[in-house]
C-alpha cells in the first residue's frame, strides 16, 4: 500500500506542469515615465495570465537607462529570471553618453510596443499651435526651454529634427533632459519650462484633464481619438515612433532563451497585454528573436547617423 501511495504520489508530480518562472524586471528609469509603466504592465500581465508565478519590477534611474543596463549587464548574467526594459531612447543614450555597456551586452528578446511623441504646453501657456511655439524658437532657440525625457532619446531626437526642419539650428536648442516622466511633466505643469515632449501615452491624461495643450504629435497620419495635427500636417516633415523592448540577462544557454521567448511571445498575445495596449494607446509592435535582433542593429545605425546630424555625437 505504502508504495502505491508513493507510486501515485511520483506519478502525480511527473504530470505537473514545470513551475513558472518568477521574474524581477529592472526598469531603467525612476517611476511614472514609459519604461516603469512598460514594465509593471509587463509584471501584471506575466502574473494574471499565469505566465509567471511572482514578478517584481525594481527602478535603477539614471543617464538614459545606461546606469541601470551596466548594472543589469554585469549582475545577472547567466540568470534566466532577471529582465530588463528599454528602447529608443537607450539606443541613444548609449551612444551620447558614449557608455561602455551596449545592448550587445544583454539578449534582446522582443519589441514589444511603438508609439509617437507629442508636444505639449501647460494649459496657462500663450501658446496656442504648433507654429506659434516654433516661430518662438526661430525667434530666439535658446528662449524656448524643453522638458523631455534623456539626453540622446527620442524626445531630444525629436526636438532636434524639428527644428531643423524648421531650419533652426539643432545644435541651439534649450533641452533639459529628466530621467523619469514624472519629473518631466511636474517641470510641464508647473510651468517650469515653455514645452513639453514625450510619448503620447505620459501626457493622455492630463491633455483629456485639460491641464496640458496638445499642440502637435510626431505620427505619419492623424491618430483618431487624437485631436492635434501631425506635425507633417503643419509643415514640418518629422515622423518619429519611439519604441520599448524587453531583454533578458547575457550568457543564457540556448534552452534558457528559448524559454524565455516563449513566456514574452505568451505575453504578447495574451488579451490581457492586448487590452494593456488598447488602455495605453500603445502600438503592437512586437518583433522577437533574430528578426528584432537584425532591425535593433539597422536602428542603431540610423540613430547615430541623426545624432551627428544634430550634434549629439561627433
Amino acid at each position: 500500500m505504502k508504495h502505491f501511495v508513493l507510486a501515485s504520489i511520483l506519478a502525480g508530480a511527473l504530470a505537473l506542469p514545470a513551475a513558472a518562472a518568477d521574474y524581477t524586471i529592472m526598469a531603467p528609469a525612476a517611476p511614472g515615465g514609459g519604461w516603469d509603466q512598460t514594465a509593471r504592465s509587463l509584471q501584471t500581465a506575466l502574473q494574471e495570465e499565469g505566465i509567471s508565478g511572482n514578478v517584481q519590477v525594481v527602478n535603477v534611474p539614471g543617464a538614459g537607462g545606461t546606469i541601470g543596463l551596466a548594472q543589469f549587464a554585469s549582475q545577472q548574467k547567466g540568470n534566466p529570471n532577471a529582465l530588463i526594459v528599454g528602447g529608443y531612447v537607450m539606443v541613444g543614450a548609449i551612444l551620447t553618453n558614449q557608455s561602455p555597456v551596449t545592448l550587445k551586452d544583454v539578449t534582446p528578446i522582443a519589441r514589444l510596443t511603438g508609439e509617437y511623441e507629442a508636444i505639449v504646453v501647460p494649459a496657462s501657456s500663450e501658446i496656442q499651435s504648433i507654429d506659434q511655439l516654433v516661430e518662438k524658437l526661430k525667434a530666439d532657440p535658446g528662449s524656448v526651454s524643453w522638458a523631455g525625457g534623456s539626453a540622446g532619446g527620442t524626445d531630444h531626437i525629436a526636438v532636434g529634427l524639428l527644428a531643423k526642419a524648421a531650419d533652426v539650428d539643432p545644435t541651439k536648442i534649450n533641452y533639459i533632459a529628466y530621467s523619469g516622466g514624472g519629473e518631466a511633466l511636474a517641470a510641464i505643469l508647473g510651468s517650469q519650462v515653455t514645452a513639453g515632449i514625450s510619448s503620447y501615452g505620459e501626457f493622455q491624461s492630463q491633455v483629456e484633464a485639460g491641464t496640458l495643450r496638445l499642440l502637435a504629435i510626431s505620427s505619419e497620419e492623424r491618430i483618431e481619438g487624437v485631436d492635434a495635427p501631425t506635425l507633417k500636417e503643419a509643415g514640418y516633415d518629422v515622423v518619429l515612433q519611439n519604441w520599448r523592448m524587453v531583454a533578458a540577462a547575457p550568457g543564457l544557454s540556448d534552452e534558457q532563451k528559448a524559454a524565455v521567448l516563449a513566456d514574452i511571445e505568451k505575453l504578447a498575445k495574451s488579451a490581457t497585454w492586448q487590452e494593456t495596449l488598447k488602455t495605453k494607446g500603445w502600438a503592437d509592435t512586437y518583433l522577437a528573436g533574430d528578426a528584432f535582433v537584425e532591425q535593433l542593429d539597422k536602428d542603431v545605425s540610423a540613430t547615430e547617423t541623426v545624432l551627428k546630424d544634430i550634434g549629439l555625437v561627433k
